[in-house]
This record gives structure tokens, C-alpha cells and sequence, in this order.
């Protein structure tokens, strides 16, 4: 009997290994997920573009672009007549045979000969602009505080080590596990470098 109080009495370390991997788990959730999104994302640079959608849409001036000077009233009827008329900024010929518009959040590039084109249109891909944005460390305190969360990551996942103990724990089932997601990045390593 003594000896099961002297263990109440004593410190637990497993108890408060738990109660940290626990609360620094709860503590870190949200910015675990912007990270994970942000990075599928990126993970994927060659299939999408993760930041905007950006879309093309082809159109023609009638009888090609006008001869330079182009008004900005001769621009503006004809991106009228495409329905584009409330995005004008501005327009100017990048080179020789093309003629370029300029839109708020988007563009038109034409042929001057033959008038004919495309408009691109370019919108912030919703949640994973902002999460993407994030992931880049935009600002130095956002940089320290991603610091901060790395450190958090490392102590959930050492503390995680130990939460069960036995044949389910560290010393049984979690030994091998743990070894093979210690082998996995190293096999990534011998085989791509």
C-alpha cells in the first residue's frame, strides 16, 4: 500500500509527457493544416497552378487593330463589344504585331494584323492563395513564429514516442513503425540522390 501511494506522490513524467503531447497537439492543430494544405499544394507546381485559376478566352477586333495611335476611346468601344468594358487600365503594343490591354485582373493580347486573340483572366485561388502565402514566410515575425511551430512539431512528435507504453508502445509496435517512417525518407534520399 505504501508503495502505490509513494507512486502517486512521486513525478508522473509519462502523465505530463501526455498532458504536453496533448495541449501542444490542440495548441498547433490549425497551423498543422495551413501547412499540410499549403503543402499539397506546392507538391504539385507542374499539374496546377495552386495561387490563381487563371483562364483564356478567345476574341477578334473586326478587321485587325487599328493603325497606331490607338485611342483609349477606339479600346475601350471594343472591349464593349467583347463585354469586357468596366476592366480597362490601360493598353500599348509589347511588340511589333501585337497589341496588349491591360485589365483589372487580367489581360487581352491580340494580333494587330488579323485582330484576332485571347483575354486572360487571373483570380486568387480560394483558401490556397492564403495558405500558400503563409507557407512562404511572407514577414519576419511570421517567420519566428513558424520557427516556433517546427519546434512544436519536433516535441509533439518525440512526445507522441512515448505516449503508450507495452507491446503497443515504443518498445513494442512503435519501435518498428517508427523505424520504418525513419527509413522512408532515407530510402527517398539514397534513391534520388
Amino acid at each position: 500500500m505504501a508503495r502505490r501511494n509513494s507512486a502517486r506522490t512521486g513525478f508522473n513524467w509519462r502523465r505530463w509527457n501526455n498532458v504536453l503531447h496533448r495541449d501542444v497537439g490542440y495548441l498547433i492543430f490549425g497551423l498543422t493544416v495551413v501547412y499540410a494544405v499549403s503543402g499539397i499544394a506546392l507538391n504539385h507546381l507542374r499539374d496546377w497552378n495552386p495561387n490563381y485559376i487563371i483562364t483564356h478566352r478567345e476574341v477578334a477586333w473586326d478587321g485587325g487593330v487599328p493603325a497606331d495611335p490607338v485611342s483609349e476611346p477606339q479600346v475601350r468601344e471594343f472591349l464593349g463589344q467583347i463585354g469586357e468594358d468596366k476592366g480597362y487600365k490601360s493598353h500599348y503594343s509589347p511588340e511589333p504585331g501585337q497589341f496588349k490591354i491591360w485589365l483589372h485582373g487580367g489581360s487581352v493580347l491580340l494580333d494587330r494584323s488579323t485582330g484576332s486573340g485571347y483575354v486572360e483572366h487571373i483570380k486568387r485561388r480560394p483558401v490556397f492563395f492564403e495558405v500558400n502565402w503563409l507557407h512562404y514566410n511572407p514577414r519576419l515575425l511570421w517567420t519566428w513564429f513558424s520557427d516556433i511551430f517546427c519546434g512544436a512539431l519536433i516535441l509533439v512528435a518525440v512526445t507522441g514516442l512515448f505516449v503508450l507504453k507495452g507491446r503497443k508502445g515504443i518498445t513494442g509496435r512503435g519501435a518498428w513503425l517508427t523505424g520504418i517512417g525513419v527509413l522512408i525518407p532515407v530510402i527517398f534520399l539514397l534513391v534520388y540522390l
